[in-house]
């Protein structure tokens, strides 16, 4: 993790993973992130120790520029990197966290040539579990593409996809974080009904799914087989599971990942037709 790092934004996504590269032993004096509030950038130079400046001198002699802004602000990072000169004493590459634009957005702003990186990462960025989806585009290489995959294992998982495949990543990780808090808001409000307080319930929720989560990880065992181990033949298990059926949970979740990655295709296709990304109220507030 020697490459010296940029990250324009200072926001909750900008800031965790600033502070997983920290956590994971990144030098301070390798980091440097671009923030525009005066607050907010004495806030960050306080607990991070690092070089909180404006975009020429972030990017300077850094080999990863990293674009982790609201997308109406894209345009004008943009305008502002391709002023910056290339330094011949490194090579850099663009790596975008902004949800909604292509990797040929960036190229065609950029100097010819530029390397870009998409990333569709997911919220638990900000507690160093993301899922974090790679796109490369036309000229990263590959050592760019490992480097960049290994920067961001700080904060999470890290798989390299084609970006064809980045509305299917949107609609699964990117989204999926909401389908689980929905479960377990649903689960939730469900033992409430049958007679648990609500803090009972919640503090029961929260650890049920955080165990699952623990056994689908590291068990080594598929879901299929997990839910069946849970499940006794005739038992409580398999009355619920049942109901979950008969109530089209699979087709429920089947339409819910295609309305998402079609909603996520039109924003980009939006986005390319408008020359600047969508405002899409969910893709804004993530900021990724």
């Amino acid at each position: 993790m020697s490459e010296r790092v940029a990250i324009i934004g200072g926001g909750k996504i900008g800031e965790a993973l600033l502070a997983g590269l920290i956590a994971a032993g990144k030098p301070a004096r390798d980091l440097a992130i671009v923030e525009r509030s005066p607050q907010r950038s004495a806030e960050l130079a306080d607990v991070y120790k690092v070089l909180v400046t404006d975009i020429p001198t972030a990017t300077e002699h850094a080999q990863i520029v990293v674009i982790a802004v609201k997308p109406d602000a894209v345009e004008g990072v943009l305008a502002e990197l391709s002023k910056v000169e290339d330094n011949n004493d490194v090579e850099r590459v663009t790596v975008t966290l902004v949800a909604g634009l292509p990797t040929s957005k960036y190229e065609n702003a950029l100097p010819a040539g530029s390397p870009v990186i998409r990333v569709m990462p997911n919220m638990p960025l900000v507690v160093n579990e993301a899922m974090s989806a790679l796109a490369p585009g036309r000229y990263a290489t590959d050592e760019q593409v490992e480097s960049v995959s290994n920067l961001l294992s700080a904060v999470g998982k890290v798989m390299v996809v084609p970006e064809s495949q980045m509305d299917a990543v949107t609609a699964i990780s990117g989204s999926g974080p909401a389908y689980v808090f929905l479960l377990a808001e649903s689960m939730i409000d469900a033992g409430v009904a049958l007679g648990l307080t609500r803090a009972q319930a919640a503090e029961m929720a929260k650890q049920t799914i955080r165990g699952a989560g623990a056994m689908l990880t590291e068990s080594g065992m598929t879901s299929v087989d997990l839910r069946a181990a849970v499940t006794s033949p005739g038992g409580t298990t398999a009355a619920a599971i049942a109901e979950m059926e008969r109530g089209g949970l699979r087709a429920t979740m089947y339409a819910a990942t295609a309305a998402a990655a079609a909603k996520s295709a039109k924003l980009s296709r939006r986005s390319e037709l408008e020359g600047s990304p969508g405002n899409d109220k969910d893709t804004a507030d993530r900021g990724v």
